[in-house]
């Protein structure tokens, strides 16, 4: 232990560069490993690390030796002794990486979720030398939990800026908590994958399939120049929309409308495709977003395999599937369009401030467009194959597109964004 930190024994010697001292369970092997990672940050913003157990934590704390090491502990450089979660919040104020910490505790309730929801870490970490009393395991976090928290935080955060800059934070708000959910699960099928390929799946692939992408790599045909090409021209068709023919629209409206169908075509059908294609051609076994949906035959088709596979898989993974059993293909259909509309209203009309609902309906139509074709009546007039199901699925797609993206929000937010980003 003195070789590993050889500084204790000038602890009890503050000097005015050093910000305090904190003290954790040298015999608990997760939050030594902690201390070791977290040491260099710590050293270089003036905060000194010893263990519990040191002569100098029980010099300079004064605390009972029953309660010592029930939590970590602060020494500040003014003397007061911070325990638990608070030590977060206080570090919070120097370094970055716990300054989103600080940000919780100023939401409602976020100061004693984050007491009590350390309070539950502390008393059930694995600790060994019976350092730990016998406590119950620790409830694992629900996997959803980012998924309903970071849209919350990212809102109450950036509410008042500009609207195109809070729609985009909401927007990836909501996507890095589907990105958790997705991992979570993944990761505990995989047995914890490399921390490479986690980050490369977190901030490089916009995909929801985790598990593919974080199996290992297999020897799968390299992508033909064809591919390439193809997803290369969408995405400079996209690029030709938003910045060259948008801006010569007879209104705002119209120049809103062709500035998305630019974006998306960059986006969801150019840019996503050719890191598709890169990690495919890296050995990871992962498909594009978007599977040509003019091809669809039917909207059951088009939602399911063709349109924005990331969000139906969370959609069918975590939302359908899991209610089928209970209440039935309808509802359970239902109910996942709903919460699709929700998101959608979420990241649309929250910004704009209008056309609340609008969105939620637009996907609830969905959801009975693709409960019509699977019925009696829509098998028998042939609504899920041929022309038919082709026109049918034109007709509900686009016929109420302007209910997904109403004007107000065409108007208020994205056609400022094009402004920001010289488009018109």
């Amino acid at each position: 232990m003195k070789n590993f930190y050889p500084h204790i024994s000038a602890i009890s010697e503050m000097t005015d560069k050093n910000r305090g001292t904190l003290f954790f369970d040298a015999q608990c092997p997760s939050c030594s490993a902690l201390a070791a990672r977290f040491a260099p940050s710590l050293r270089r913003h003036g905060f000194d690390i010893a263990p519990l157990q040191s002569r100098a934590a029980s010099d300079l704390l004064r605390i009972d030796p029953t309660d010592l090491l029930t939590e970590m502990r602060l020494l500040t450089a003014g003397g007061t002794t911070l325990g638990g979660a608070d030590v977060l919040l206080h570090l919070g104020r120097f370094i970055w990486w716990a300054t989103p910490f600080r940000l919780i505790a100023h939401l409602p309730g976020g100061l004693s979720f984050l007491r009590r929801y350390y309070r539950r870490i502390a008393a059930s970490r694995n600790c060994a030398a019976g350092s730990c009393p016998a406590l119950p395991p620790r409830p694992a976090c629900p996997a959803w939990l980012p998924l309903l928290f970071l849209p919350i935080l990212a809102a109450l955060l950036t509410y008042k800026l500009q609207p195109w800059l809070f729609m985009w934070v909401l927007a990836v708000a909501i996507f890095f908590g589907c990105k958790w959910l997705t991992y979570r699960d993944a990761a505990a099928a995989l047995h914890r994958p490399p921390l490479a390929r986690t980050l490369a799946y977190l901030f490089l692939w916009p995909g929801m399939d985790a598990q593919p992408f974080l199996a290992p790599r297999d020897k799968s045909p390299l992508p033909h120049l064809r591919q390439w090409l193809f997803a290369a021209i969408k995405t400079l068709a996209g690029a030709a929309l938003l910045w060259l023919i948008a801006r010569r629209a007879s209104s705002p409206l119209l120049a809103g409308w062709l500035g998305m169908l630019g974006l998306i075509f960059i986006l969801h059908f150019g840019a996503f495709h050719l890191l598709a294609l890169a990690w495919r051609a890296a050995g990871i076994r992962v498909q594009p977003i978007m599977q040509n949906p003019a091809a669809a035959r039917s909207l059951g088709e088009f939602w399911s395999l063709r349109w924005n596979r990331g969000f139906n898989d969370i959609a069918r993974h975590h939302i359908f599937s899991p209610l089928r059993p209970i209440l039935g293909v309808a509802p359970a259909t239902l109910i996942a369009f709903l919460a699709s509309g929700l998101v959608h209203d979420l990241v649309i009309s929250v910004p704009a401030r209008a056309g609340y609902g609008l969105p939620t309906l637009y996907f609830l139509l969905q959801g009975i467009g693709v409960l019509a074709e699977r019925s009696g009546f829509g098998k028998k007039i042939g609504l899920r194959r041929g022309l038919r199901g082709r026109l049918f699925t034109i007709a509900v797609v686009a016929g109420p597109a302007f209910w997904l993206f109403h004007p107000p929000f065409v108007t208020r937010v994205f056609v400022p964004f094009m402004e920001v980003i010289k488009a018109i």
